[in-house]
């Protein structure tokens, strides 16, 4: 092996970390910009599914709202007292009926009671909900799990969310442990 050689392998093996590093970085950047995003959970609202000060995994990529999932909006609130950045699950989408029979605590979507075994507690505060609410296309109506403790869209300061203010779909959770959400 000449001298020249022997000198220029060593930097040549640097530059290969480096040049993996830097692609890595570079590809983690996309993903987080473009595919997913990161949140932290503020308070209890969707207590049992997620705690206060969890970190979730959205999917910002080609989303359609689907009843059942959990999603995070960003649409401005009707009060300063309200945050516009909420985690909520998706009851009811676009041309369907929400009904809530606070009595018996049954939360009904065009007439079919809801099968909700995520829920915290039966669902007693109505706050300012006047039912039956049909959802307008491009709308969601959204609840937090913890139902009497959260403020959603049975609540007119929040009300139904429009569908261009969901950042993302509810992936996995992050902190404090790792896993699927359902």
């Amino acid at each position: 092996m000449s001298k020249e050689n022997a000198e220029k392998k060593p930097f040549s093996g640097i530059y290969d970390i480096v040049s993996i590093v830097a692609t890595a970085v570079v590809a983690v950047t996309f993903s987080f910009i473009f595919l997913f995003r990161t949140v932290g959970v503020s308070g209890n609202s969707m207590y049992p599914t997620l705690h206060n000060y969890d970190r979730i995994i959205l999917s910002a990529f080609d989303y359609v709202p689907e009843n059942g999932d959990i999603v995070v909006t960003c649409q401005p609130s009707k009060s300063p007292a309200i945050e516009d950045v909420l985690v909520k699950r998706i009851i009811a989408t676009g041309g369907q009926t929400v009904d809530i029979d606070f009595e018996n605590s049954i939360v009904y979507v065009d007439g079919v009671a809801l099968d909700e075994p995520y829920i915290n507690e039966p669902t007693r505060d109505k706050e300012d909900f006047f039912a039956p609410v049909t959802v307008p296309e491009g709308y969601v109506f959204v609840m937090g799990d913890n139902r009497n403790h959260s403020t959603d869209s049975r609540d007119n300061r929040v009300g139904l969310i429009r569908e261009e203010y969901i950042l993302g779909e509810l992936l996995f959770r992050m902190m404090p442990s790792f896993g699927r959400v359902e």
